[in-house]
This record gives C-alpha cells, structure tokens and sequence, in this order.
C-alpha cells in the first residue's frame, strides 16, 4: 500500500492474505522474542551476579503494585481498538486521551502514596524507587493507542523492532549502572528506561496522530469492553502478586529476592511466548469473528502447538531446578532451587490458561471473561493463603498445585462453554503435551534418584537431561496421531508463508 493511501485505522486489506500474514507474523514475533529472551535472560544472569538478592527484593516489593497500576492504567482499551472491526479517527483520538489522563493520574497517585509503601515494608529506600518509577506511568500513557494501531494492522515487523530494541538498551543501562555500583538504582533504570524508549519509537513508526476528545465518539461499548479486559488482567494480576507482596512483609527483602528472582527466571520465558502469541493471534482471531469455522481451526492450530513447545519443557526444568540454579545464578541462589522447581510446575500449565483468553477477548464475551478472572483469582487467593503457613515453599508449592489440579481444568471448561471451539477441543489439544511432560518428569527424576544420571556439573547435566528429554517428547508426539498430524504442519510451513492459504491438510478437523 503506498504512503499515500496508507491508512493506519483500516483493516480492509488484510482479510485477503490474512493466514499469510499470521504466519509470517508470527515467525516475526516470536524471533524477535526470543532474541528479547535471550536479552533478558542473559541480563538476569549477569544482574543476579553482580547485585545482591536484597536489591531485586526491594525492588520487587513496589514492582508487584507497579504491575497492577499499570493494567489498570490501560483500561483495557488497546484490546478495544485491536478487537474493533471498524473504528474512527475521532473514537481513537479520545481513547488516546483517556488512557493518557489515567497515566497520569496513577503517577500522580503513586508519588503521594511512596511513603505510605516504605512505611509498610519497613524500608525508608522505597521511597525514592517508588517516586522514579511512577514515571514510566506517564510515558506509557501517550503510547498505548499507538501500539493498539500497530497490532490492529499487523504490523509485526515495527513492534518487533520496538521491542526488541527498547529491551535491549535499557537492559544495557542497567548492566552498564550495575557494573558501576548504582546497586538497586540499576533496576529502576532499566524500568524507566524501556516505556521512555518505546514511546519514542511507537511515535516515529506509525503515523497516526491523535484530535480533540469528543464526548460523542461513540465509546462506550468500547469502554465496556476495556473494562472487562481490564477487570480480567486486574485480578490475575492482583492475585499473582500476592504472594510476593505477603512474603515481602512478613519475610523481607532477602527471602523476597530469592522467590522474585525464581519466579522471573521460569516465567520470563512464559511471557516470552505469550506477548507474541496475543500480539499475533489477537487481530488474526478478531478478523473471523464471524467465520466459526475458519476460527475453531486457527485457534486450534494455535493452542496445541502452544502446548507441545511450553509443556515439555517445563517439566524438564521441574526436576532440574537445582542444576539451572547452579549454572545461571551462581552457589549464592540455591536457596532459590525448591522456587524454581515450583515455577517450572506453573509455567506447564500457565501457557495454555492464558491462551484461553484469547477465545474472550476475540469473540468479544466480556462477562465470560471478568466470571473467569474472578474464578481464577479466588483460586490462586486460596492457594497462597493455604501454603502462607508452610512458609515461602508452602506458598510456591500451593500455586503451582493449584494451576495443574484446579485453575487449567477449570479453564477450559468456562472457555469452551460457548463459541465455535468446545471445551473438548481444548481438552483433546493438550492432553498429548501434557503426557509428553509427565513422561520427561517422570523418566528424568526416576534416573537422578536411581543414580544412573549424574553430572560432575550442572552445565553436562542440564546437557544429558535435555537429550533425553528431547527423544522422549519425540517419541510421545509420534506416537499420538493428533500430534503427529500437528509435527507435520511445521513441515509445510514454508508453502503456507508463500502461498498465503493454508491447505485442507492443515485446517482440517485435528
């Protein structure tokens, strides 16, 4: 489409190659989060030997508001303008405008509340943390429709070069600061670094530019929507980040920094791959709202391959926690091993319950999605609550029990109750992948207990598991049909990006 015509609120032109576009999409996405992976892990590493468990602790203890602050800065209206079929000039221009009050406003909240926050964690140094962070509340405002424009067109190729190069130099300040001694002041930097970034780029990568509000745009089913999204991601997030926040007060910094530092090791790869699962996804799903055919096959086609790259390897890192501590972190973190182990358990089935998200916020079933937030943050409350007398393992092993016994099965069944995919669709699509990882647990732990795998360091044992954890998940999928069938699209990926339609073999009934 040339600069002349190009318009950044039309949709239009994407239905005629949409699988197309997916699919290259999606290689763009998830490339450039692993290269975003990659940074970030990396940057873990080198963070966590170079400043002490106290300085992630503390930095935590603010992070787990700043989290909730931030979905509720959002209001859920990036979802709205992404889910719309059609939209306006003057619809986003006072979207935009919302969600650049709201930031403000919760900076403005989060400055005056700063020495509340250090009173109550008993640390005077939350303070100016608290203060610099606020922020990054006030650069995200002025971003957020932008980024909604972004993915609306699916344009890919622009949000990987802001991600990917946001994260990457504000992940460099902080090493940078840290290896000068800036200590915990290397976190906040990195935290206000990356919004100022991507606010810079957003701006010079797409076009739009926002009017006047209008009090008659026409937003309140938007707004309606928005609210519900953001009523999802409020009590997810609020429920996650109780743990952090219980032990942080009744056990410190220390203790906080050893369980945050677990907790970001296992799930920053889960974030990973859902960020661009949604980025890509979202737009594509929304398009065949109105094709329940087309839209049973792309999910499904979706949510199983989902499973078989984040199950497997979940389990894997389950029962070699002790060994990833050892190689990543350094003799220092072992008191982080039991943290991982349960993480690992989580990030099983973490994955898959985020992906039945998708199924509400593209067919646009608000209600659904706020009765299934509700649901799943009593759930996590319960857990948190119930393992609080074991202590900060009890509080890990509880969460992690909860999500594999009650939180994923319940899951499915609320989001397979209406629309074109069932709850025995999403049922039958893991169950091999979920099979593949209690096959990988199983063998893996059986051979260390037995004696008969052993490393000298964690480094060939990591190496000797993952091989054999490689022949087992192989075998497993080859031998079930469904995830043979599903091995075999991947085959065929090169034809669906140069055709840009996919075959009957591929969206056929798996």
């Amino acid at each position: 489409m040339s600069k002349t015509t190009y318009d950044p609120l039309a949709t239009e032109h994407l239905q005629s190659d949409l699988i197309r576009r997916s699919l290259r999409g999606g290689l763009i996405a998830f490339g450039s989060q692993a290269v975003r992976f990659l940074v970030q892990f990396g940057g873990t590493i080198v963070l966590a030997r170079l400043l002490t468990p106290q300085a992630f602790g503390l930095v935590a203890m603010i992070a787990a508001l700043a989290v909730l602050l931030d979905l509720i800065k959002e209001l859920g209206l990036s979802a709205a303008t992404i889910q719309r079929p059609v939209i306006s000039q003057q619809q986003v221009s006072t979207l935009f405008w919302i969600n650049v009050a709201f930031g403000g406003l919760l900076a403005v909240i989060l400055l005056i509340a700063a020495p509340v926050i250090a009173r109550f964690y008993g640390e005077p140094e939350l303070v100016p943390i608290t203060q610099w962070l606020a922020a990054g509340f006030v650069l995200s405002g002025f971003t957020i429709q932008h980024w909604a424009l972004l993915r609306r067109q699916m344009r890919f190729a622009a949000i990987a070069m802001i991600e990917t190069g946001a994260e990457l130099a504000a992940m460099a300040l902080a090493v940078g600061f840290a290896l000068n001694g800036a200590g915990y002041w290397a976190l906040v930097i990195q935290r206000v670094a990356s919004p100022a970034l991507t606010l810079v780029a957003t701006w010079v990568l797409c076009p739009w530019r926002p009017g006047l509000p209008s009090r008659h745009a026409g937003i309140r089913d938007m707004l309606g929507f928005g609210g519900s999204v953001t009523g999802f991601n409020l009590l997810a997030a609020a429920a996650r980040s109780l743990d952090q926040v219980l032990i942080g007060w009744l056990w410190g910094p220390v203790t906080l920094g050893f369980y945050e530092r677990a907790a970001k090791l296992v799930l920053v790869p889960v974030n990973n791959l859902n960020a661009p699962l949604y980025a890509v996804a979202m737009p594509a799903l929304s398009r065949l709202h109105d094709q329940p055919a087309r839209y049973r096959r792309a999910f499904l086609l979706i949510y199983e391959k989902f499973a078989m790259v984040t199950m497997p390897p979940a389990a894997l890192a389950a029962v070699t926690a002790d060994w990833v501590v050892g190689l990543l972190f350094g003799a220092q973190w072992q008191a982080a091993t039991p943290y991982v182990a349960c993480f690992a358990v989580a990030a099983m089935t973490l994955p898959s319950m985020l992906a039945v998200g998708l199924l509400y916020q593209s067919q646009n079933r608000p209600a659904d999605l706020l009765r299934a937030a509700l649901l799943d943050a009593g759930m996590i409350t319960a857990a948190v609550l119930t393992g609080l007398s074991f202590g900060p393992v009890g509080i890990a092993i509880a969460y992690a029990a909860s999500g594999l016994m009650l939180r994923l099965p319940l899951a499915i069944w609320l989001g397979g109750r209406h629309g074109p995919v069932g709850s025995r669709d999403l049922a039958l699509a893991i169950l091999p992948s979920l099979g593949a990882a209690a096959v990988i647990a199983g063998s893996i732990a059986l051979l260390r207990q037995s004696g008969l795998l052993t490393a000298a360091t964690p480094l060939g044992g990591l190496a000797l598991s993952g091989v054999i954890a490689a022949v087992l998940v192989f075998a497993v999928f080859l031998i079930v049909p469904r995830s043979r069938r599903a091995l075999g699209v991947l085959r065929r990926l090169p034809q669906l990006l140069r055709q840009g339609t996919a075959p009957s073999t591929v969206l056929r009934k798996v």
